[in-house]
């Protein structure tokens, strides 16, 4: 594990660490709204997906 972090922690390699934190973050950030928008379609309410987009 140390030599792991030692890795990861050169300079050449925190901005890709920082790259894959944020495609993480924006992954999951999609799924929520997919699972959203897949909850309203199944309930019938699809014209309240436009309405949370504009929100």
């Amino acid at each position: 594990m140390e030599y792991f972090l030692e890795i990861l922690t050169k300079a050449d390699n925190i901005p890709i660490v920082f790259m894959v934190i944020l495609i993480l973050f924006y992954t999951g950030w999609a799924l929520q709204q997919a699972w959203t928008n897949d909850k309203l379609i199944d309930e019938g309410r699809e014209s309240d997906i436009v309405k949370k987009m504009r929100e």
